[in-house]
């Protein structure tokens, strides 16, 4: 089934929703990563929104348009990993909107504090993200509350606008690297792309232990996996969204995999060249520009840091890492 690419007019639409709410987040060159990249390498810097992360946008407009919709509801409640679940409890605070975030059982501390500092009632069920989501159905029909998926086109639109600043921003890119984690982002970025009629090129990355998405859009249907064992929270996904990747096919050039390893020494790098930090699912992008830094020789690139929210001790680890001038 084919989806189709928003209008320009359509995502300035969600895009104006956005910034009623905050500003559009900078795109840097920082030199010394570009020294170390070979390329000039411009970073969209997610990590500086309200929430951290990049999904604050997707909430933003979804709840937004809800509201229009179905003017009467009083509470929603979603399965998250921490950033959708922040995205959603800043944006229901706004609409007095009472928001519940399950999350499964050793997530992310400081995310899950983050979230319930917004507001939201914290829920822990399930050993991973695709046990946490039944759960979330469930609360939803006992509670009747709304349930928002991970993936929708109104969560597309708002993200979206990212993409639109960063693609109007440096429209010479040749390419750019974006995290996938269920595909809100990059196919935020496929729609920005071919609604400005660019010919920069889409790179999706996933992390070698949740590598779900790289199978699906190799074989060009969904690909489940037994299990998403990475560090990169934000990327750990087992079940792939039909609708994201019937976008992405066609529209990404590739998939490219990276191991945890390449993941921690990104984040370090991006640490020392550029003083920001970075959550495994920002710096993944990273990782995979530099195992592709023959091909990117002499190029303008773009990495998108779609974060930076994590923990104090996995970032121990990765600033542990020991990386080359």
């Amino acid at each position: 089934m084919s989806h189709p690419v928003p209008t320009i007019d359509e995502l300035e639409a969600a895009a104006a929703i956005v910034y009623r709410h905050m500003q559009a987040s900078p795109q840097l060159n920082w030199p010394l990563l570009s020294a170390r990249c070979g390329c000039e390498v411009w970073v969209k810097h997610e990590n500086h929104n309200p929430t951290g992360a990049f999904k604050v946008r997707g909430g933003l407009v979804y709840l937004e348009r809800l509201r229009q919709r179905e003017p009467g509801i009083e509470g929603i409640v979603t399965a998250t990993r921490g950033n959708h679940g922040q995205s959603l409890a800043f944006a229901g605070s706004r609409h007095g909107l009472a928001s519940v975030v399950v999350v499964p059982e050793g997530n992310n501390p400081d995310k899950n504090r983050a979230m319930q500092a917004l507001g939201a009632e914290l829920v822990v069920h399930g050993a991973d993200f695709d046990e946490a989501v039944p759960h979330a159905a469930a609360l939803a029909e006992q509670r009747g509350l709304h349930r928002l998926p991970s993936f929708h086109p109104d969560l597309v639109a708002g993200v979206a606008s990212y993409s639109l600043e960063f693609l109007r921003a440096r429209p010479g890119l040749k390419r750019v690297y974006v995290p996938v984690g269920l595909g809100s982002g990059i196919c935020g970025m496929v729609s920005a792309r071919n609604a400005l009629g660019l010919s920069t090129e889409i790179v999706g990355v996933v992390a070698a232990g949740a590598d779900a998405y790289a199978r699906s859009f190799a074989a060009g249907e969904v690909v489940t996996t037994a299990a998403a064992d990475t560090l990169a929270d934000g990327m750990a996904v087992r079940v792939p969204s039909p609708e994201a990747l019937d976008i992405m096919l066609g529209n990404v050039a590739r998939i490219v995999t990276v191991p945890d390893e390449a993941i921690l020494e990104a984040m370090a790098i991006l640490f020392h060249d550029t003083h920001n930090v970075a959550e495994g699912a920002a710096a993944a992008p990273l990782a995979a520009l530099l195992s592709e830094r023959e091909s990117n020789a002499g190029e303008e690139v773009g990495v998108v840091l779609s974060g930076g929210n994590l923990d104090a001790q996995l970032y121990r680890r990765a600033l542990a890492v020991r990386v080359g001038q």
